[in-house]
């Protein structure tokens, strides 16, 4: 099968702007503007991680009584009165009652989900700027270049910089749209909402077995293309694919239905969230056949890795905020450049230690309503920046 592909042109061109170059009492008006910003993202910052050590350990919990109180399913085809409203476990095949279908392209598929992707041949414009001082001013040089390229939302060519020659539609002809399954089944029970939300594995459907719906649309490849000449496709030109997520029914060319393990509350023939003692809701999905202990395991990992993540943005939050609120050291010496470049990099040390300091004993004071003793060993390490960054200070010379 033959894919097309476009054939951007590229166009540039050079502006340069100047202006004067700041004094100091507007350079000190600037940093105070930051210096307010930096105590604002600075007291974000102690929320933020605050908040995420109770977020984490109430999900640790969670999971925990999760875990003790699961209860694995002998049939995904019969429902037990003796289950309701516990917390179960069950793995099988996904299904549906009836296919999504795309009438406008003649394609229909059993899945969970089924995603028209549309994309339309658009200018873009991309900007490299420098900056440098000549006479006393400070000069900005901006070269603007233009491409063609296939892109999912409509670029505002208003907004360029020379939008004649680079001029794009306003809006797209087809509008892009994901279907979803009214009705998603694992056995004999139905999937709430939110565990169909969790089925987003898309994959892109092959169009080979399709023919062209339409005199104007050509396929090429896994795409149906709007445009008189594929090959060399104009602005405004659009390409159609789509993606499935969730098989729910054998298929001649895509295999099985697709399996997942689902651990949530049952009511009935329903499967719907499970409200923990923590205050947390366990509703669970993954994909493929796994057991009650794998299930959890993963939980945890992505239950950490998202603990650390907020906690490396809790503290480059402070380091920022820091950073911004001790800019006016600089600013007052900025026309000495070897002082300046001395304060900065003193401001940028001390803003590193005491971001650190302070994010860690954020952490141990989150830790210290459920965990005490790892509390105390947080609060302590929080100390060794600063005793590290004042060992670093050689002694003053004895009179």
């Amino acid at each position: 099968l033959q894919q097309f592909s476009d054939t951007g042109s590229r166009k540039e061109h050079v502006k340069i702007t100047s202006e004067s170059k700041p004094g100091f009492l507007e350079r000190l008006s600037e940093t105070s503007g930051g210096m307010l910003m930096g105590l604002v993202t600075f007291l974000l910052s102690f929320y933020l991680l605050f908040t995420n050590e109770g977020r984490a350990l109430r999900t640790a919990k969670s999971l925990d009584e999760g875990l003790s109180l699961v209860i694995p399913l002998d049939s995904i085809h019969g429902m037990s009165q003796q289950n309701e409203g516990r917390l179960v476990h069950l793995a099988g095949a996904l299904s549906t009652s009836k296919p999504l279908f795309d009438p406008s392209y003649g394609l229909s598929i059993q899945a969970v989900k089924l995603k028209r992707h549309v994309e339309m041949y658009q200018w873009v414009e991309y900007e490299d700027s420098t900056e440098y001082e000549e006479n006393g001013e400070i000069k900005k040089e901006t070269k603007y270049s233009y491409n063609t390229e296939w892109k999912s939302e409509v670029v505002n060519s208003r907004n360029f910089d020379r939008e004649i020659g680079h001029k794009n539609p306003s809006a797209m002809a087809v509008e892009s749209f994901t279907a979803v399954s009214p009705n998603v089944q694992v056995g004999s029970f139905v999937l709430s909402k939110g565990l169909v939300d969790k089925i987003d594995n898309f994959k892109q459907l092959s169009l080979s077995n399709l023919e062209d719906p339409h005199a104007d649309v050509t396929r090429g490849g896994d795409y149906f293309y709007h445009s008189e000449n594929p090959r060399r496709p104009e602005v405004g030109d659009l390409r159609v694919s789509f993606f499935y997520a969730g098989l729910s029914g054998d298929d001649p060319h895509l295999g099985s239905a697709d399996k997942v393990t689902v651990i949530a509350r049952q009511r009935g023939d329903q499967l719907v969230p499970y409200h923990t003692k923590s205050g947390d809701v366990l509703q669970i999905l993954y994909p493929g056949d796994l057991s009650v202990e794998e299930v959890f395991q993963k939980e945890h990992e992505s239950n950490t890795m998202k603990t650390w993540a907020l906690r490396a943005a809790g503290w480059l939050s402070m380091f920022v905020g820091i950073s911004l609120m001790t800019r006016i050291f600089y600013t007052l010496v900025d026309w000495f450049p070897l002082v300046r470049d001395l304060v900065n990099i003193g401001l940028k040390a001390f803003a590193v230690c005491v971001a650190t300091s302070l994010s860690l004993l954020t952490i141990s004071i989150g830790w210290l309503f459920y965990r005490p003793l790892w509390a105390l060993l947080i609060g302590l390490l929080s100390v060794v920046p600063i005793v590290v960054a004042k060992s670093r200070v050689p002694p003053k010379k004895q009179q």
